[in-house]
């Protein structure tokens, strides 16, 4: 399925692509394949693509691109052909056979650069789960497997290719073995956001396109609210991908209005069906948030295309109801006037502190937008009330008369449920 280089120099390829339809995402699609290969350090020497009604079922493309590889080959030296779409298993030997390449479609190299990529045990079991279940339909003999070797292309990086080697009936076992080990780490997740919904703390998860700044703006709130020392940061980077495994952090405010935030698998087009399958433990904090963050790259000029895809795979896992601010990031590329919002729309940069601030302040009128304002009287005796309130709700005001304690606060509508019998008046 997927390769290693043993050389230390990247890999040569040619990317090609079918232009289906007028498909009008298709000219971007191959400027993200461009990109997904330089992230898994190929070196892209050319690029190809060919207008078709249909997919070629012998080839992907027609007999004169096909010809036109080969020659490419010959001047180049290639070490690879990259497809903009998923190929069967019949495809990918014909193309070989024919053009003498090395060929990876576009979900095994997304399969590839995720297991590169993948750091926590569950996000490595989920890799290995797509790329079994990849795998599976593409079985090859270990003649052919062999012969790539020789050229200085292994297979299956993130499984180990001595899983090649099993018949179909072990690969099964192995993905229910995996599913299985997979589900209990899920329970235990679980059991985590069950205690967190005990204790009333509303979440947010950040969700959208991959490399578009959600953990940046992550790392910023928590910078702001949490942690001046940076000790709570997660890790972020320039590159496609940075982040697979969902990092979770308790934001605190100086009212009480706490939330959960979370950071998210980024998305891409065409990602592998079966990935967002293998991931949708992972995307649990986004299943079960009270909000959705979605970040965008604002400064792309596809950035509408961005949203778009973002929107299908949402609706794909059944969480696109969900309440959703779209966060137009790294408005300072562009010449537009940030931080500002509008509807549900805020234009900001993460790395501006008025825009975090702005943006902070957008999720606070989103989650707490129900909370009442409400003056309670607590009895002396029930001192441990007085204490629930003043760490959990936004208190404004303390005093204490010859009945009991006078509390004026801003409650959640649970709490006004809980405490109706010490609500002596509210609005």
């Amino acid at each position: 399925m997927n390769y290693t280089s043993t050389k230390t120099d990247p890999l040569k390829a040619i990317i090609v692509g079918v232009h289906l339809n007028q498909d009008d995402h298709f000219a971007y699609s191959m400027k993200e394949l461009s990109n997904l290969a330089k992230a898994d350090n190929i070196k892209v020497m050319a690029e190809l693509d060919q207008n078709l009604d249909t997919f070629n079922s012998k080839t992907y493309l027609g007999k004169g691109k096909i010809n036109e590889i080969i020659d490419l080959n010959k001047q180049n030296n290639l070490d690879l052909l990259i497809t903009n779409d998923e190929l069967t298993g019949s495809q990918i030997r014909n193309i070989e056979k024919i053009t003498d390449l090395k060929v990876l479609d576009r979900t095994s190299l997304i399969l590839d650069i995720f297991a590169q990529r993948a750091k926590s045990h569950q996000a490595k079991i989920q890799i290995q789960i797509a790329q079994l279940q990849y795998q599976l339909p593409r079985l090859r003999n270990f003649n052919d497997l062999q012969k790539d070797q020789q050229k200085g292309i292994g297979v299956n990086r993130g499984s180990g290719e001595t899983q090649l080697e099993l018949n179909r009936r072990n690969i099964q076992k192995k993905i229910s073995h995996l599913k299985e080990e997979l589900n209990n780490l899920d329970k235990i997740n679980q059991t985590k956001q069950t205690k967190r919904n005990k204790n009333n703390i509303p979440s947010v998860a950040l969700v959208g396109y991959t490399n578009s700044g959600k953990s940046t703006t992550l790392n910023q709130i928590i910078k702001l609210f949490n942690d001046s020392n940076n000790q709570k940061k997660v890790f972020e980077k320039n590159m496609l991908f940075a982040t697979l495994d969902t990092s979770v952090r308790r934001i605190s405010l100086n009212n009480n209005n706490d939330f959960i935030l979370s950071d998210t698998v980024g998305f891409i087009s065409k990602l592998p069906h079966n990935l967002i399958e293998a991931f949708k433990s992972t995307l649990s904090e986004a299943v079960n948030a009270d909000l959705l963050i979605q970040v965008v790259d604002y400064s792309d000029p596809n950035f509408e295309s961005m949203i778009d895809i973002t929107n299908k795979v949402l609706q794909s896992i059944n969480i696109n109801k969900k309440p959703m601010i779209i966060a137009l990031n790294k408005a300072d590329l562009v010449k537009e006037t940030y931080p500002a919002t509008e509807g549900n729309q805020i234009i900001y940069s993460a790395k501006d502190e008025k825009s975090i601030k702005l943006l902070v302040q957008t999720i606070e009128n989103n989650l707490f937008k129900n909370k009442v304002n409400t003056t309670l009287l607590i009895p002396f005796d029930k001192g441990n009330i007085l204490n629930f309130l003043k760490e959990n709700e936004s208190v404004n005001n303390i005093k204490y008369i010859n009945t009991g304690i006078k509390i004026s606060a801003k409650l959640r509508p649970e709490s006004v449920n809980k405490f109706k019998d010490y609500i002596i008046s509210k609005k």
